[in-house]
């Protein structure tokens, strides 16, 4: 695992890129989550208008003793720990279904270091939240294929998938009334402000969210309506934005069953399992280790 110095070499390194990005610069979704932005969250996910994190907890119950019952783990694996409650409830399927257990913890960057847990078996990975949804479509068979390689034949990988619906529900859901999720985004600017020496005025940025059809995404970003001139002194980065400039913060795919499978050829996972809340809002997908890793 990287040190801390690493870690933060290499925060700097993804900062510096994405500002540098152009049409749009843009900054990574994981740099939200400092204590206070971990607080927002929780905020958000009880929100009326933000209707995923009370789906995905009502449909678990009712597909995590199926899951248990296909793959039999004996480790569960959460990949960014977040609500105690989800993960509770697959832990009771696995006690329920006598599979054993064995728990560990392992702090690390699940796009780059899921190699770290080495091989194993009888391992079921739970990957929820949507959080696959933060993760650009194109990277994502390589995270596929990252996980079937810890994976042995029949293990499983159980992902949360927030599905395509109508515009203004998806809209809604990032643009609450109370301005919760506004102060979240704009929250990522004061966790570089602290870790990379920047001089970002928060309260200054516009919250922006909307939905991208074509790309099936909610895409955030921070608006600054007078333009500005910002350095970066960590990542070694002088950003200027004309008047309406924007920086992007987060995208948030919205998947269907037929494009998930059109991420999984040569990734060494199929899917063995695709169960919906009633209203088809949310989606509890399992895929699974095949014999062979291509």
């Amino acid at each position: 695992m990287r040190s801390r110095a690493e870690e933060e070499a290499r925060t700097a390194a993804e900062v510096r890129e994405g500002l540098l990005s152009r049409p749009l610069p843009s900054l990574p979704s994981k740099l939200f989550y400092d204590e206070r932005g971990g607080a927002l969250f929780d905020r958000i996910t009880r929100l009326p208008e933000y209707y995923l994190t009370r789906t995905e907890e009502g449909l678990l119950p009712a597909v995590a003793r199926d899951v248990v019952d296909r793959v039999r783990p004996r480790h569960l694996v959460e990949l960014g720990s977040g609500l105690g409650a989800k993960v509770r409830t697959l832990l009771d399927a696995m006690a329920e279904a006598d599979t054993g257990l064995c728990a560990s913890g392992i702090v690390g960057d699940f796009l780059t270091d899921l190699g770290a847990l080495g091989p194993g078996v009888s391992r079921l990975i739970a990957f929820l939240g949507s959080t696959i949804g933060n993760i650009h479509p194109r990277e994502v068979p390589g995270f596929f294929r990252s996980a079937a390689a810890v994976l042995a034949p029949g293990d499983g990988l159980l992902v949360g998938l927030d599905l395509v619906k109508d515009r203004a529900r998806l809209e809604a859901a990032y643009n609450d009334a109370q301005g919760v999720t506004a102060e979240f985004n704009r929250n990522i600017l004061r966790v570089i402000n602290t870790r990379l020496g920047a001089d970002f005025e928060p309260d200054a940025f516009e919250h922006v969210a909307f939905y991208d059809a074509k790309a099936a995404w909610i895409e955030m970003r921070l608006r600054a309506p007078r333009g500005c001139r910002v350095r970066v002194a960590g990542a070694g980065v002088d950003l200027v934005l004309s008047p309406g400039g924007e920086i992007r913060t987060e995208i948030s795919c919205k998947y269907t069953r037929a494009a998930l499978e059109a991420l999984l050829p040569a990734t060494g996972l199929r899917l063995d399992s695709w169960q919906t809340d009633a209203d088809a809002m949310f989606a509890l997908a399992l895929l699974r280790r095949a014999s062979k890793l291509r």
